[in-house]
């Protein structure tokens, strides 16, 4: 099991860009070398791979890894801080761990033993059949997601146009998208449902400003 991709199928970032490269683009590449069409009828059969080089691959990895996390806003309002407490007695940082701390990296020592903030815990976690699109990936079935990480979740309609969540982007909002949680984050959700408006607001002021 990995820690990137919806269910955690790829070890590391370069891996991860070259699956997007191939998958999503269909570009072949050193990691990808065969087009992802291979074996089906609209197959090219051309020996024009890999379409893009190692360089460029390596740059773009390097770029993933390097990109800058959004700095959390408002931070100290009452409303952020209280919306924090109550993220933590729903029981969401079960999975949304708010602390993470990197490994050592001999190739890019500036990552290396860092403090991060991710609001995940980057593992797989069954998320009932509400939410199961019933296609496995390596050892993952069908209703086990990775847990999304929430840094820069506040910023989505500013960066993307849109508050579309989930892998599907069924959820339209930030609340629709607790309530799809099921399986192991159901009594999350339960008492998710039980807060008054109030009190519902100040916990997605805290994940706007994360």
């Amino acid at each position: 099991l990995g820690r990137f991709g919806w269910k955690a199928g790829n070890p590391d970032v370069m891996q991860q860009s070259a699956g997007a490269l191939n998958q999503d683009m269909g570009i072949t590449n050193m990691v990808f070398p065969e087009e992802s069409s291979y074996g089906q009828i609209q197959y090219d059969g051309r020996a024009d791979e890999p379409e893009i080089s190692d360089s460029l691959l390596y740059s773009i990895a390097f770029y993933m890894r390097t990109l800058a996390v959004p700095a959390a806003r408002h931070r100290d309002r009452p409303e952020v801080t209280e919306g924090r407490t109550i993220f933590k007695n729903l029981g969401c940082v079960s999975c949304h761990r708010q602390k993470l701390h990197t490994g050592t990296d001999v190739a890019f020592p500036p990552v290396s033993n860092q403090d991060i903030y991710p609001y995940t815990d980057l593992l797989l976690h069954d998320m009932g059949p509400g939410l199961a699109d019933h296609r496995p990936e390596f050892r993952a079935d069908g209703s086990e997601w990775r847990t999304s990480p929430l840094w820069g979740i506040g910023l989505t309609r500013i960066v993307n146009g849109h508050t579309n969540f989930l892998h599907d982007g069924r959820a339209r909002s930030l609340e629709e998208a607790i309530l799809w949680h099921g399986g192991e984050a159901a009594s999350a959700v339960q008492k998710f449902t039980q807060l008054n408006s109030r009190d519902r607001q100040k916990l997605l002021s805290f994940l706007n400003s994360l």
